[in-house]
């Protein structure tokens, strides 16, 4: 191509999309809206225009994250963590490209920028080590007064509606909707409304993983408007309030109560970078508790 051509060539802008069942659709009502750079002064350069999701949206995402529970959750601790860990694999062959989004997104300096999505890999890969042990730190034989075995286990609660930090648009996303995925459950995200592009091209990452389809859907848009629809959904189980402000965690909490959902209050973090424990994956697990007959005692007082 000689230098002449190369000057007048279009540029091909990217079409951002929502990551809904495993497939790219388009908001159903059509709508978008401007999504611009971060600066000192509050005002930057367009960078795409970011679908602007519906309360049908919301619902579709619904019905496909509980399609794919039932294979989710009944898949092996091992094979989640193993999966996870591709999605990191996925993720380190494209730093580059989260690297400028998320420092376009944040307003960060390349190196910066670099550092978290740094941190974000790493983040993968520190919940994919946890999905088989979660089960021994929060799970265990119980004593009991008689021959019976007790045993308490934790189980996924089910469809997670996740509201993504506002401000930490790639690490903080990873760290809320990584231990709900960890654990056996699927998930809603609405992502950040003023930085949602790394969360859409997150979804990209995850359908060319090994991740089935439904376990995680992104929605972007206004909390606001889809956040109380999801929240009063009768098929979802728990929701994470990480993102909401004030007014908005209480409105959604309130609606939450209509099903008894488990809620996740939203807690100030300071640092998204620093050791997250493990209180985002006890949140949404339930304990299982079975009992079991050890069998006659024999004269020496012993079951075998």
């Amino acid at each position: 191509m000689s230098e002449s051509s190369s000057a007048t060539r279009l540029s091909v802008f990217k079409t951002y999309k929502l990551y809904v069942g495993g497939k790219f659709p388009r908001s159903e009502s059509g709508r978008v809206y401007e999504v611009t750079a971060k600066s000192s002064s509050g005002k930057g350069k367009w960078l795409a225009n970011a679908p602007l999701a519906s309360r049908k949206d919301g619902r579709d995402a619904v019905v496909a994250a509980r399609k794919a529970f039932g294979g989710w959750s009944g898949a092996t601790a091992y094979n989640r963590g193993q999966i996870l860990y591709r999605v990191a694999e996925m993720l380190e062959g494209r730093r580059e490209q989260f690297v400028r989004e998320v420092g376009e997104a944040e307003g960060l300096s390349k190196s910066k920028a670099a550092a978290v999505v740094d941190a974000a890999i790493d983040r993968w890969v520190w919940y994919a080590g946890w999905t088989d042990k979660i089960a021994q730190l929060v799970g265990g034989a119980n004593p009991v007064a008689g021959p019976f075995f007790n045993l308490s286990t934790p189980e996924p609660t089910g469809v997670v509606t996740v509201i993504a930090p506002q401000d930490s648009s790639f690490l903080g996303l990873v760290s809320v909707i990584a231990p709900v995925i960890a654990t056996g459950n699927t998930v809603v995200v609405i992502a950040s409304e003023r930085s949602p592009l790394p969360a859409l091209s997150l979804g990209e990452v995850l359908a060319t993983s090994d991740l089935p389809g439904g376990v995680v859907n992104i929605l972007s848009g206004k909390a606001a408007e889809i956040g109380p629809h999801l929240a009063s959904h009768q098929d979802v189980n728990a929701i994470d309030l990480a993102g909401a402000d004030a007014a908005l965690a209480k409105e959604l909490e309130i609606a939450a109560a209509d099903n008894l959902k488990r809620v996740l209050r939203p807690q100030p973090v300071d640092d998204w970078s620093a050791d997250p424990g493990t209180h985002r994956m006890t949140a949404f697990l339930e304990t299982k508790t079975v009992w079991h007959p050890t069998g006659s005692l024999g004269a020496g007082g012993s079951s075998y």
